[in-house]
């Protein structure tokens, strides 16, 4: 018998985490090195919502909270969802948590058992997976393709339900691929999901206010009322607001559901940050000004960056609708020679040579399930996106 659980033997360390890992080592060494593979706005946190945690550490706001959220906060997310989504939600059907992380890993941990499948549109974020099988259930992945930009067909999600689907994570703008689906394209699939009324629906909408040109975000819920019962609309404060580090997230969603939730976070975290939660609810009720400037600049980032990454040779980038993400093909470069003779032969192979070469750390696609891609995140100032963009162009040129 080995000392560690068969549990921690079904996942792996986080990819995205490990490749900003690695870029923070070789520039520790003094290398050049600009890092395109941390989701993470590289805006600071605007001053009134600072101030308002400030204030909170003086008024003395520092002991335990309610485990699920301070009433403040869960009044302030009400309001944002009634605002902003159409969606209305108790504060008993709304609970806050340490990170969006931690909401879809408590309502996985809370309702799967052995063999119990989650379907899971790919490319999708590194961490669906593992949470799941840490859970004891089984990922069901169902590919969307680049021709559809990314987005699952309703045929092929019809095709992936059984009798043992509990839910579909579904995750819209998307981290890897920017894609986001408009009220139509989710009306297709919300059809299919009213068919079959013991699949439960998990919207990660961490990137709802990051959307561009004359994009409107859409949530399931929101679409197809008929589906509000079985939908866990989760949120978060961490990118609209560059608040990743203070680690809030929330959903709402059924009250017996989110009572789950919040037992099991009693056994684990108890409460999230007061302090954290106090500086969200200014987020949420505060001016939201920060929202629309930072979007306009990160619409530019994305158009100076699928610009850029298709003019260079093999390299193939279509322009999603949101998040600040690419996730452009390098399906014609594969099988391409190194000037030092080594064949590129996967996209694994690729951003390693990438890092080594040119100092540009992006994460490979097979992390995120679909191959031969990458990820660039393009929250990151516009003069570093246009050098890494410049040094993918020479690297790409570099092979024969």
């Amino acid at each position: 018998m080995g000392f560690f659980s068969d549990a921690l033997g079904r996942i792996k360390p986080s990819a995205t985490l490990a490749v900003s890992q690695k870029a923070r080592e070789l520039k520790a060494q003094g290398r050049d090195i600009i890092s395109l593979s941390a989701g993470e706005p590289d805006f600071d946190t605007p001053e009134n919502i600072k101030n308002a945690a400030i204030d909170a550490i003086r008024r003395g706001e520092t002991k335990y909270t309610a485990v699920d959220g301070i009433p403040e906060l869960k009044q302030a997310i009400a309001e944002k969802f009634r605002r902003d989504n159409e969606l209305e939600y108790a504060p008993s059907q709304i609970i806050v948590s340490t990170g969006g992380k931690q909401v879809l890993y408590n309502a996985l941990m809370a309702t799967i058992n052995t063999g119990d499948e989650v379907i899971i549109p790919a490319p999708y974020w590194v961490s669906y997976p593992d949470m799941v099988l840490l859970a004891g259930g089984k990922p069901v992945i169902v590919e969307a393709r680049a021709e559809d930009n990314y987005k699952i067909a309703p045929e092929a999600l019809e095709a992936a339900i059984t009798d043992k689907t509990k839910w579909l994570i579904f995750n819209s703008p998307s981290n890897p691929s920017g894609a986001a689906y408009s009220a139509d394209e989710l009306r297709a699939l919300t059809d299919v999901l009213k068919r079959h009324e013991h699949v439960w629906i998990m919207s990660d909408d961490m990137y709802e206010h990051l959307v561009y040109d004359d994009f409107v975000f859409a949530t399931p819920a929101q679409v197809e009322p008929a589906l509000y019962d079985r939908t866990l609309t989760v949120n978060g404060v961490s990118k609209a607001y560059a608040m990743t580090g203070w680690r809030i997230g929330y959903a709402g969603g059924p009250e017996a559901l989110i009572k789950a939730m919040s037992k099991l976070q009693s056994q684990s975290t108890s409460n999230p940050c007061s302090i954290s939660q106090w500086a969200a609810v200014e987020a949420l009720n505060g001016p939201q000004d920060f929202i629309f400037e930072s979007r306009k600049v990160y619409q530019s980032r994305r158009d100076l960056v699928v610009d850029m990454l298709n003019a260079a040779e093999g390299i193939t980038c279509h322009k999603p609708e949101g998040a600040f993400y690419v996730y452009p093909s390098i399906a014609g470069l594969i099988g391409k020679k190194m000037p030092d003779g080594k064949v590129i032969e996967t996209d694994e192979d690729f951003v390693t040579a990438l890092l080594e070469a040119e100092g540009v750390a992006a994460v490979h696609g097979a992390a995120f399930g679909t191959s031969p891609n990458f990820r660039v995140s393009y929250a990151t100032s516009t003069e570093a996106l246009q050098e890494a963009c410049s040094r993918i162009q020479r690297f790409c040129a570099s092979l024969s």
